[in-house]
């Protein structure tokens, strides 16, 4: 029998002693070519099958390199770098359950189109399922959480690069299109560590893109319309009475969707990931009020920017009717009403969106229509403000927007701080990050941290104790910052969220709070942050504001008693349901 060896695409077959150097060239093409298309940070951890990707990395002069020693951390600080920079950013780790420990941080950059890139290495095909170490089925399983998917097969001179590049550029383009994370699996056979080598004959097809700093697929999509409606649209929607929501927005885009409702005269409704607030603010409570709740079912239209809105009461409002008209806008594709209403959908940038409504503007016939519940919110926050003297999770809502500097910047946590902080609180106009996808607690920390490493600027993060024991370890990233971060944690002892919640009464502690009896003094002291544990508002404020002018990490502990939020706020809400806002 004659045996015909097929003949290699581009060079002579490689001999296992290049088989170092091969591994190191493909992951150096992917890093240029990622880099030439925007990233700039990439995230690793350790790990032997992910060398000639961490070293080529390493090497690249245009990255700038974070690392973590937990997979799962890793991949929220780079989605927190992700939603900060608005750009992609890579996560490298090795074979094996390093890989599943990023799924957490990927379903919610699939739901919030944070731009991440994948870079997994995998052992070689022939070490899959056959006994091998640390090998597990890799390609596909981040199913359909990933905007796109490739299994990057063993280096190999029987590909030409080319091939290499164009996988590279068709799953960005996709991802530029629909935003999420890409994922590329990387299968590298050993040896693993050495030099790359010229490959001179195998890279001649790339010469013209070895020459420049483009990309080697240059993707350009043809709109064939504007971003903006027709102005017999626009016209007949604002000769209505409307309301504009803002939800999760990006920094900067709150001010635009400000002058568009000054202009309209319409109430704003700004959701706590907007980036500020408004004369409504409050509105989660005070729409427990029939009067101001019945004022505000005036409204004929929505004009509603960003998604993900945090209050149960304006979600059910939005529900709870059919409306003239729902618009929303936000630069992401998908579907982001749980209600289904009948609505125009827009995609576009918020803030060039709001802009261009702006300049369509001259007069709303119904200007200053629900002036009335902006008097109502001023009265609900004059009743919240009585008697508000004791140190609790209430009054600390209450009071903590007053304690930030002019350029402290907000992480908040899910559950129960992000509410209470919508219902009541303030918040200054300041740039503010929320995981509010999928909106579990964990990696809090961890995306707080790849916030703060790309905005470099003072942060704040409210969270939960459940949250920060869940990221605990994630607190090592925060330890090394040299600009002021000040984590508060809110100790219930467990689950307080649960306290609002028609859970049964005799389950309630151990099968949803869960109750621990920790502290977080060691914690602080593990990771070499300050401590402090206040008694009363005025020592919270100052260990706050001391946190905040001086380089480091600082740790609040709010030591709260079980069940005491949720009694104060159905109390509030009650106090509220029957108060004359109006």
């Amino acid at each position: 029998m004659t045996i015909h060896r097929a003949t290699p695409a581009c060079q002579p077959e490689i001999t296992t002693d290049h088989r170092a150097g091969l591994n190191r060239l493909w992951a150096q093409l992917m890093l240029e070519e990622l880099s030439r298309l925007g990233v700039e940070h990439v995230c690793i951890a350790p790990g032997s099958r992910s060398t000639p990707l961490t070293l080529a990395a390493d090497q690249h002069p245009r990255l700038t390199l974070h690392t973590h020693f937990d997979e799962r951390g890793l991949g929220f600080m780079a989605l927190g770098l992700a939603k900060a920079v608005q750009a992609p950013v890579a996560v490298i780790v090795t074979s094996g359950t390093a890989v599943a420990n990023l799924l957490p941080a990927v379903a919610e950059a699939g739901l919030t189109g944070e731009k991440l890139v994948l870079l997994t290495s995998d052992r070689p095909p022939e070490l899959i399922q056959c006994g091998a170490n640390q090998a597990i089925r890799q390609p596909g399983i981040f199913s359909d959480h990933v905007t796109a998917c490739h299994d990057i097969p063993s280096p190999s001179l029987d590909i030409c690069p080319s091939w290499l590049l164009t996988t590279v550029d068709a799953a960005m383009f996709q991802q530029s299109q629909r935003g999420g994370a890409v994922h590329f699996n990387c299968h590298y056979p050993e040896p693993l560590y050495g030099e790359a080598g010229r490959f001179t004959q195998y890279l001649a097809a790339l010469g013209s893109w070895q020459a420049d700093t483009q990309p080697y697929t240059r993707f350009q999509r043809a709109d064939s319309g504007a971003v903006w409606v027709e102005p017999a649209l626009w016209s007949t929607f604002v000769a209505q009475k409307g309301v504009i929501l803002a939800g999760r927005l990006a920094p900067g885009e709150l001010d635009a969707v400000k002058v568009l409702a000054e202009r309209l005269g319409w109430p704003l409704l700004a959701d706590p990931q907007s980036g500020g607030s408004s004369d409504w603010a409050g509105y989660d409570v005070w729409l427990q009020n029939e009067a101001c709740r019945q004022h505000l079912n005036q409204a004929e239209v929505i004009l509603q920017f960003g998604a993900r809105l945090v209050s149960k009461r304006l979600l059910a409002l939005i529900a709870a009717r059919q409306w003239q008209q729902y618009w929303l806008v936000d630069p992401l594709t998908e579907r982001l009403d749980p209600s289904h209403r009948r609505s125009r959908r827009i995609v576009a940038a918020v803030k060039a969106w709001a802009e261009a409504a702006t300049q369509q503007v001259y007069e709303s016939p119904y200007h200053g229509w629900a002036a009335p519940l902006a008097q109502a919110s001023t009265a609900y926050f004059t009743q919240l403000a009585a008697d508000r003297t004791a140190l609790d999770e209430v009054s600390l809502a209450v009071n903590l927007p007053g304690w930030l500097t002019p350029d402290t910047e907000l992480f908040l946590g899910n559950s129960l701080i992000v509410r209470l902080l919508d219902m009541c609180g303030q918040l200054p106009d300041t740039a503010v990050f929320a995981n509010r996808g999928a909106s579990g607690i964990d990696g809090l920390i961890a995306t707080a941290a790849g916030v703060q490493r790309a905005r470099q600027t003072p942060l704040l993060c409210a969270l939960g104790d459940t949250s920060l024991l869940y990221d605990l370890n994630s607190l090592a990233l925060l330890g090394q910052s040299e600009l002021p971060v000040v984590v508060i944690v809110t100790n219930n002892d467990g689950g307080g969220i649960f306290d609002l919640l028609p859970v049964p009464d005799q389950q309630r502690d151990p099968l949803y709070r869960m109750s621990h009896g920790l502290s977080f003094e060691h914690a602080a002291a593990m990771f070499g942050m300050t401590y402090a544990c206040p008694g009363t508002l005025k020592t919270a404020e100052d260990a706050c504001r001391q946190g905040l002018s001086r380089p480091g990490a600082t740790l609040i502990e709010v030591k709260t008693p079980p069940g005491q939020s949720g009694a104060l706020l159905q109390a509030l809400f009650a106090e509220i349901k029957h108060a004359a806002l109006l």
